[in-house]
């Protein structure tokens, strides 16, 4: 059974790039990668009636925490089998966001800590209703909320298609849920937590797979 790794952090802190180095650097060593990136726009219904909500869309479904971070872990939900299947078939399955970002930007949503009732709420759902697997390991990418922003802002005026979307906006959110995804890493939220700023991801990858 492979090894599932959770990468978490604030948009623009670098998700994909750090994913893409650590996936070269376990294939260059030889080992079976499967990565998976969530929302899966483009992929499941759910992710995208939520991206559309998110940039206007569907009328007030983006006001309703619940209703938007259902949305996520239905996308989830529907990616369930998949990601038992390339666990089965590989050495690391990784994913870029997983289910510590519903409980930290709905917690940041709700002005809630990592204690508070909508993070309770996200684990009942998706780890028990929903039967996702639980990772063996959670990286948070922790750079700065002002440097998230800054690169989010500056990916959205290069590339027409990646627009900011209502919480890429809001930098009061994204300071919140910086605060929530620290506590849950502090607190070793469902299972061991590796802060990190991702300059060395060579480093990283013989920490999480020696």
């Amino acid at each position: 059974m492979g090894q599932l790794i959770a990468i978490e952090g604030l948009d623009g802190a670098g998700k994909n790039t750090l994913v893409t180095a650590l996936t070269a650097i376990w294939q260059s060593a030889g080992l079976r990668v499967a990565h998976f990136t969530f929302p899966r726009y483009g992929q499941s219904v759910h992710a995208d009636l939520a991206s559309e909500a998110l940039h206007g869309s569907h009328g007030d479904l983006c006001e309703s925490v619940y209703a938007m971070a259902l949305m996520f872990a239905l996308d989830r939900r529907e990616a369930r089998s998949s990601i038992a299947a390339a666990a089965a078939d590989c050495d690391i399955v990784v994913c870029d966001r997983y289910v510590a970002s519903n409980a930290a930007y709905n917690a940041g949503r709700l002005l809630q800590d990592a204690g508070g009732e909508v993070v309770s709420w996200v684990d009942t759902l998706e780890f028990g209703r929903f039967g996702l697997p639980v990772p063996d390991r959670h990286v948070l990418l922790g750079v700065t909320p002002e440097v998230a922003m800054s690169r989010a802002r500056g990916r959205a005026e290069s590339d027409a298609a990646r627009m900011r979307d209502v919480y890429e906006r809001d930098d009061s959110l994204q300071r919140r849920v910086d605060d929530v995804y620290h506590q849950l890493a502090q607190s070793n939220w469902r299972s061991p937590w590796i802060l990190t700023d991702g300059s060395d991801p060579a480093a990283l990858a013989a920490e999480l797979h020696p």
